[in-house]
């Protein structure tokens, strides 16, 4: 059973935290949803409560953060925790935002699936949704 086939990969664009600007989670949102995947985009200012209750509610295969604030060290593995105590372990979270690149395996040993710098084009987001995002099991 494919996401292709059956129902569209359901992603969450979510801003998190303080920052007001979502120009780039608001691009990456419409291009997921112009390659085909079900997109819910959460707005701005966004806690990792209500990113994992959007996701779960949602029924989501994963969760992508748009962080600029500098706060990426703390939300990301926030999000992943939460989602582990829903019980949602099989969500994958992937992000980008202005993250150092030295930060990069600090955030995927944390379990974070994927780091898209500045300068990462859609279509390498796309791609890489393609090859690693699979849908979640039934529940």
């Amino acid at each position: 059973m494919t996401a292709t086939k059956d129902r569209p990969l359901r992603i969450i664009v979510a801003k998190p935290g303080l920052d007001g600007h979502d120009r780039g989670a608001k691009i990456i949102a419409r291009a997921l949803r112009d390659a085909g995947f079900e997109v819910i985009y959460t707005g701005l200012h966004q806690t990792p409560e209500m990113i994992v209750a959007a996701a779960i509610q949602e029924d989501v295969d994963a969760v992508g953060l748009s962080v600029l604030s500098g706060a990426h060290m703390t939300i990301f593995p926030a999000v992943i925790d939460l989602l582990k105590e829903k019980g949602a372990t099989d969500v994958a979270v992937f992000g980008g935002g202005i993250i150092p690149q030295d930060d990069v395996p600090k955030l995927t040993s944390k379990g974070v699936a994927a780091v898209f710098l500045p300068g990462s084009s859609t279509q390498t987001i796309i791609e890489w949704i393609r090859a690693n995002v699979h849908p979640r099991a039934a529940a």
